[in-house]
């Protein structure tokens, strides 16, 4: 892609994406991610019916009169998208990818926060840490962030949502709102890192996948790629009993999917590439709101 085309894609991912955050989603990402810690504020004298605790000794004793501490809820937040950059993300069956609608999602999330003065930072993994861009503010640094999403060239091909949630652990010392956008499709265990992740943190799961994930067509002889290792391998579509064995894979791995991130405690969210996204992130944001009343 030459750097016309990147523009004109950036431009127009922008176009649409602000709108929604602009006029569909304002509030609702406000209500869903909420601050939840409290930040001093200022001091000022006791008052029959403070909290004792909240004196503070050092200015009481300056001014030799009670003053007490004045919290307020912290608004501004961090967000972090975790999005996967692996070779399963370049699928699409239909007319849009599973990697261009993980840009356009990522980019109603990142402009919903700006929205909100928040800042915004990505984590790109593969079965590695492929980038990291620290959280900021401000529409240049998201036109930023959509240009990597859609231009990045993942040096593995691989899936590793353990490395990411471990890596995000670590990197971010300070409680943020995290997005995990990836079509899931990782044998590796990610249990005790989500957990542990989502403890630290206030973590979401978006699933972005194609139908051709969840179900082969009756079409005969089929030649299919694995994305993440390149091999090919030639299937027989119209045998029941394949068709049956990949139900039964897709159907394994979501019941995994919703186990591990149900015991967890995150939120998760399941979209087909030819669905709205839109509708998902709102049940998504309701859900949260929802609980946090």
């Amino acid at each position: 892609m030459n750097a016309k085309e990147l523009l004109e894609k950036v431009r127009k991912i922008e176009i649409k994406t602000r709108g929604l955050s602009q006029n569909i989603f304002a509030g609702e990402y406000h209500t869903a991610f909420k601050g939840r810690g409290v930040i001093f504020s200022e001091v000022r004298e006791y008052q029959p019916g403070d909290d004792i605790r909240d004196i503070d000794w050092n200015v009481t004793a300056r001014h030799n009169h009670p003053y007490v501490k004045v919290y307020e809820e912290e608004r501004e937040l961090t967000m972090m998208l975790l999005i996967d950059v692996s070779g399963s993300s370049d699928f699409g069956a239909g007319n849009e990818s599973k990697k261009e609608m993980i840009a356009e999602i990522a980019a109603t999330l990142a402009f919903s926060s700006i929205q909100n003065n928040d800042k915004v930072g990505v984590i790109f993994f593969s079965d590695k840490i492929e980038k990291f861009i620290p959280p900021k503010k401000g529409r240049k640094h998201i036109l930023l962030i959509i240009r990597e999403i859609i231009d990045l060239v993942p040096a593995n091909r691989g899936t590793n949502i353990d490395v990411a949630l471990r890596f995000m652990t670590n990197a971010l010392k300070k409680r943020c709102s995290a997005f995990l956008l990836s079509d899931f499709i990782d044998d590796h265990d990610y249990f005790s890192s989500m957990s542990i992740a989502n403890r630290k943190h206030d973590l979401a799961a978006i699933q972005v996948y194609d139908k051709r994930d969840a179900s082969l067509p009756d079409v005969g002889l089929m030649k299919v790629r694995d994305m993440e290792t390149g091999s090919d391998r030639w299937i027989d579509t119209s045998s029941s009993r394949v068709r049956r064995a990949f139900d039964k894979a897709w159907y394994e791995r979501q019941q995994k999917i919703a186990s591990v991130t149900a015991k967890s405690g995150v939120d998760m969210v399941s979209i087909n590439t030819e669905e709205d996204y839109v509708k998902a992130l709102l049940s998504l944001f309701h859900t949260r709101s929802a609980i946090r009343r």
